[in-house]
């Protein structure tokens, strides 16, 4: 079973609550966003993979440890997973970015795929798909499915807010995929919304209604 990494960090609660005010204009909201993101990103990467490399310091040659391999893919999933990757990037400027469109058919309330872009060599990357929000956990499941239909294999998944019942279905379908957010909050209103959340993430990132 994957396990669920919940941030408690001081700094990360703070901005999350400013977040969460109705009052928040999108520019701020876009912004703590990013900051938020660069804070997660350092603990979703603490356990990556490390070897060892020989160098020359001003004062001597030592051997020490950097990242194994340098290919890692950011992908957010479209529309509002756009705003973590700022922060992402700006915290590991090497990455890739991969894309993914879903949306949720209001009728159903189920994903429905109409974009998938992803770097050359993907499959081979470690990769974090980002959304503000795990709701129902549908598009998250569907988006890692698209993944792992096309080889990729090492992929995790980062989250602002997420719903138990997002979280409930993401480990049926991902066992293997550890999941890494900053809350988990008390459940979904009839329309799929988490309570207490935040509102459309989408929307307020992009001042849309």
């Amino acid at each position: 079973m994957s396990e669920v990494h919940v941030f408690d960090h001081p700094l990360i609660s703070d901005k999350l609550t400013r977040m969460r005010n109705k009052t928040t204009s999108s520019q701020d909201f876009r912004l703590l966003l990013k900051e938020i993101s660069l804070l997660m990103g350092y603990e979703v990467t603490r356990n990556f993979p490390m070897t060892q490399k020989t160098i020359e310091t001003p004062i001597c040659e030592a051997t020490l440890p950097v990242l194994k391999g340098n290919y890692f893919t950011i992908v957010p999933i479209l529309r509002a997973g756009i705003g973590m990757v700022d922060g992402l990037l700006e915290l590991m400027p090497f990455c890739h970015v991969g894309h993914i469109g879903l949306y949720r058919d209001e009728t159903t309330l189920k994903p429905v795929e109409y974009y998938y872009k992803m770097p050359e060599g993907a499959a081979d990357s470690t990769i974090i798909v980002v959304d503000p929000m795990l709701a129902t956990g549908g598009s998250a499941a569907d988006a890692i499915d698209l993944l792992k239909s096309r080889g990729c294999k090492n992929i995790r998944l980062m989250n602002l807010v997420a719903a138990p019942e997002g979280i409930k279905t993401m480990q049926e379908r991902h066992p293997d995929v550890d999941i890494y957010v900053a809350a988990v909050d008390d459940g979904l209103t009839e329309d799929a919304y988490i309570i207490p959340g935040l509102g459309d993430a989408g929307d307020r990132i992009f001042g849309t209604k």
